[in-house]
Order: C-alpha cells, then sequence, then structure tokens
C-alpha cells in the first residue's frame, strides 16, 4: 500500500526551497496553463514554466524558438492557476544574452508575472549575469549540464560528467554559479557520479532531470511524465499515468455514444 505524503498548504518561497537542502526531497514539474497549474496547486513545491512547451505543445523540434511575450503569457496563466508552489519562469533562450539585456527582460518577468525566479542555462560564464540579476533583486536558478538551448551548437543532447575532467568542470562550474548567487541548480543529462560530486559540494539545493536520485530534488515535463508526449521518451523519464491512452478511451467512448444517440442521454438534457 503506498503512502501519499502531505499536501502543501503553505505558501513556498525561495527561502523554504533553500531549508530544504539536506532535509528533504523537493518537487517540481513543468506547467503551462492555469488548468494544469490548478491540478498541481498543492502537490509539489516548485513548478518550473519552462520552454520545453515549445517540443510539447507547439511540435518544435527544440525549445530555441520560445520567446519572451510566449512565456510571459503561459506565466500568468500558471500563476492564475497554482497559488502554493514557487513559480519559476525559463528564460528563453536569446533572453539574456548579455547582462543588460537580462536584467531588462527579467524586470519584465517580475513586473507582468507573479513568478518568484528565473532560470537560465550556462556555467562558469554565466556567474557574472547571476551575480548581477542577484544584485538587482532577481532570484536565480541555474541550469548545467546537458542544456537544451545549446542542443544545435552541440550536435545534439549528450550526457556529460562521464569522466573526472567533465565532473571537475561542472563542479567549478556549479561553485561559481552559487557563489554569484544562484538559490538552486537544475542538473541536467548527466552521471549520477557528476550530480552526487556537485551536490555534496554545494550549499544550495539540487533539482535533477536525468541525473539519478543523488540530487537534493527532481523535476520532470508533466506531458512527459503523465503520457501525453508520445514523440519520444527519455531513458530518465518514468510514465506514471498513461494519459493519451485515457483520451483515446474517453473520445472513443464519446464516439460510440454520440453515433449510437446514447448521448446526451435524459441525465444529460435539460
Amino acid at each position: 500500500m503506498s503512502i501519499h505524503t502531505p499536501r502543501i498548504e503553505k505558501k513556498v518561497n525561495v527561502n523554504t526551497i533553500k531549508a530544504l537542502k539536506g532535509t528533504e526531497p523537493i518537487t517540481m514539474v513543468t506547467a503551462y496553463d492555469a488548468l494544469f497549474a490548478g491540478l498541481f496547486d498543492g502537490e509539489v513545491e516548485m513548478i518550473l514554466v519552462g520552454d520545453s512547451l515549445n517540443m510539447s505543445f507547439l511540435g518544435k523540434e527544440d525549445t530555441l524558438s520560445a520567446t519572451m511575450d510566449q512565456m510571459i503569457y503561459h506565466t500568468q496563466a500558471v500563476c492564475r492557476g497554482a497559488k502554493r508552489p514557487l513559480i519559476v519562469f525559463d528564460m528563453p533562450f536569446g533572453s539574456y544574452l548579455q547582462i543588460d539585456q537580462a536584467l531588462r527582460n527579467t524586470a519584465r518577468v517580475y513586473q507582468e508575472t507573479c513568478a518568484q525566479a528565473v532560470k537560465i542555462e550556462g556555467g562558469a560564464e554565466k556567474a557574472e549575469m547571476v551575480r548581477a540579476l542577484s544584485e538587482h533583486g532577481i532570484a536565480v536558478m541555474a541550469h548545467i549540464g546537458l542544456k537544451p538551448q545549446s542542443v544545435r551548437a552541440e550536435g545534439g543532447y549528450h550526457i556529460v560528467g562521464k569522466d573526472p575532467a567533465s565532473i571537475e568542470q561542472l563542479v567549478r562550474d556549479a561553485e561559481a554559479l552559487e557563489a554569484a548567487g544562484a538559490f538552486a541548480m537544475v542538473l541536467e543529462g548527466m552521471k549520477p557520479e557528476a550530480a552526487r560530486e556537485i551536490t555534496g559540494r554545494l550549499s544550495i539545493p539540487t533539482i535533477g532531470i536525468g541525473a539519478g536520485n543523488v540530487t537534493d530534488g527532481q523535476v520532470l515535463v508533466w506531458s512527459d511524465m503523465f503520457g501525453f508526449f508520445e514523440a519520444f521518451k527519455p531513458k530518465f523519464v518514468k510514465r506514471y499515468v498513461d494519459g493519451a491512452a485515457l483520451i483515446r478511451e474517453g473520445l472513443a467512448q464519446f464516439r460510440d455514444e454520440v453515433k449510437s444517440r446514447a448521448f446526451p442521454d435524459e441525465e444529460h438534457t435539460y
């Protein structure tokens, strides 16, 4: 018999997340609209409004075409649906190429949405940007390892942290970003040995995706974990519900009942 952990009743903030380091694992899922954000409300500590929406729901090959306007629109919707999780805005490709640009765009995020933090991809080369954002009151979640926004430059999706030199570079990146003010860090697509080393070196929480169970928390794309996205299934994804099959089953029943005039019946007629 499975035992469900208690729902989250209080509003989660950046300090809540930092305090969970070494205390209990952190849960995070993506959301892109008010409907699903409302379903996730109280069930997870964090919601990421991810640029993954371009692949999951717009049929794009990668995330790179997401825009600030698009991300703000979806974040506004998520903020209306979820009141308790900490909501993280995924800065889209091209929106933080320089520090001044990053400051302008993250200020817009805070002005136009209720997101409490932004996520940016990159290693030590982004440390000064993270420092500038932090000094101007922007909470930053860093993201290292496999970086989806670099997929074209890197020739695809490649697992990192396979050898000591790679692990040491990842550790240097992580430590530089923490020193610059990041409050948490996503570790994506890396060997567990690398994720374990980074998690042990940092005083801020690490959130894994395809990095084993050695991080301080886990994040998944909701359409992956609930079986709605069928184009491909990464090895790290566990499907907790076969959502696509359930939808098709329901639609088949609807079609059959309409064709046979069993629906609407007296119960569903004024």
